[in-house]
Parts: structure tokens; C-alpha cells; sequence
């Protein structure tokens, strides 16, 4: 088959502990308001976005992801969570075939700029999600060696003072609840990543703050703005 110019490399996430085997990356979606903090009702209805596939950045555990502070923004936010793998898709799914569907688990943090407004007034959720490294994550753990954990606590630190704290025992939608969510309105293929959403705490960083976060259980992930 002849191209015009050489395909792009196929964007790729390195599974723990496994030198020379990759998972391969199709789609990149999100949730925003999915999360209820403890002792409030629950005013935000929980909706999706999706990243850009070259957003996402493998961070190996005990490595540091250098992050550019796009020039265009002057307020990016951090927004640990908890991501799925899919290794098997479909549309209309049920809570079985969403597990089933569920290759493995990893730690990432959605960084999203604050300041990106359209003309009327309202978030340009395309520019907030999508410039260079704004999708990190750590390498994905297989479910077969990582089984989720009910619940899941995530943390995440700025200069080593702690930001966001949190528990998957909080989300409006749960993992599963999301993956069939999503099978709604798109159908889904393997080599998905979704991210589940953030607890409350995320903030704005600047250059020369070091993250560091987390998801008990699934792995670490560690993160300097330049």
C-alpha cells in the first residue's frame, strides 16, 4: 500500500515488568465530574472528552516525566486517575463484558488548561485537554496481576505538599459503570485508555513543581513542569 509520507510510529504504553511487550493505543477518552465527595449530593451529571492519542506519555516507575508549560496557557491543572486498558471492545455493553473487556490498570494524570475560553465564553475542552504530554501515564499492570481493588485510594503531591486525595469508592460512575457508559456512544476497540476521573484537589502548577501520585494498588507516576 503506497503513502504519500511514512505513517506515524504507533503510539504505544509499555507493560510492567515486560521488556518487549507494548500495548498499543486506539482512542484516548475521559469523564469530568465523576467524582462525590463524601457527605455532598451529587449537582454535576458526569460527561466525556477524549485526548489525543499523542498526548500520552509512558512514565516508568522511578523516572521523571519532564512536562512543558504550553506557552499559550498561563493555568494548567492536574487531575490524577485511575486508567483502564481495554484489550476487547463493543457497543452496548454490559458490566460483564466491560470486565471482561479490561486488560489492565494504570496511574495517569489529565492535564487540562484552565484558561482556554471561546469567544462566548465557555471552555474550549479541546484545547484544555490536548497539547504536548498532557496525557502521562505509568506502564500499564495486566488485570491478571493487578485485579482492581474495591476500593482504590489515589493521592497526588505538588512539591511534596499533598493536593488531591480520594478513594474509587466516591465515583458517580464506577470503572465498569464508565466503560458501558461510553459503549453508548461509541464503539469501543481494544487499545482504548480511559481515564475515570478525579477527586477533588486538583490544581494549578507551574514550572519547577515536582508531582508525584498514585493509585494503591496499580502503581505510581511522577511528573516536573518545565
Amino acid at each position: 500500500m503506497p503513502f504519500v509520507f511514512a505513517p506515524p510510529q504507533q503510539p504505544v504504553v509499555p507493560i510492567q515488568d515486560e521488556r518487549y511487550t507494548f500495548f498499543p493505543i486506539h482512542r484516548v477518552y475521559g469523564v469530568a465530574k465523576n467524582y462525590a465527595e463524601p457527605g455532598t449530593q451529587v449537582k454535576d451529571v458526569p460527561f466525556f472528552f477524549m485526548k489525543a492519542v499523542d498526548t500520552v506519555a509512558p512514565v516508568a516507575e522511578g523516572d521523571c516525566l519532564s512536562v512543558p508549560m504550553p506557552a499559550h496557557s498561563q493555568d494548567v491543572k492536574h487531575e490524577i486517575e485511575l486508567v483502564a486498558a481495554l484489550g476487547k471492545g463493543g457497543r452496548n455493553m454490559t458490566l460483564e463484558e466491560a470486565a471482561e473487556a479490561v486488560w489492565g490498570w494504570c496511574v495517569g494524570i489529565d492535564f487540562t488548561l484552565g484558561d482556554q475560553k471561546m469567544p462566548s465564553g465557555a471552555n474550549d475542552i479541546t484545547r484544555a485537554k490536548n497539547f504536548e504530554r498532557a496525557a502521562p501515564v505509568s506502564y500499564i499492570r495486566p488485570a491478571y496481576r493487578c485485579p482492581m481493588p474495591e476500593p482504590a485510594d489515589l493521592w497526588l503531591y505538588v512539591n511534596n505538599r499533598k493536593r488531591q486525595g480520594g478513594s474509587t469508592d466516591h465515583l458517580i460512575l464506577s470503572p465498569l459503570e464508565t466503560i458501558v457508559e461510553l459503549s453508548k456512544y461509541w464503539e469501543l476497540r481494544p487499545g482504548d485508555l480511559i481515564f475515570t476521573g478525579t477527586p477533588s484537589g486538583a490544581g494549578s502548577v507551574q514550572p519547577g513543581d515536582l508531582l508525584k501520585g498514585g493509585v494503591n494498588g496499580v502503581g505510581s507516576i511522577e511528573v516536573k513542569i518545565v
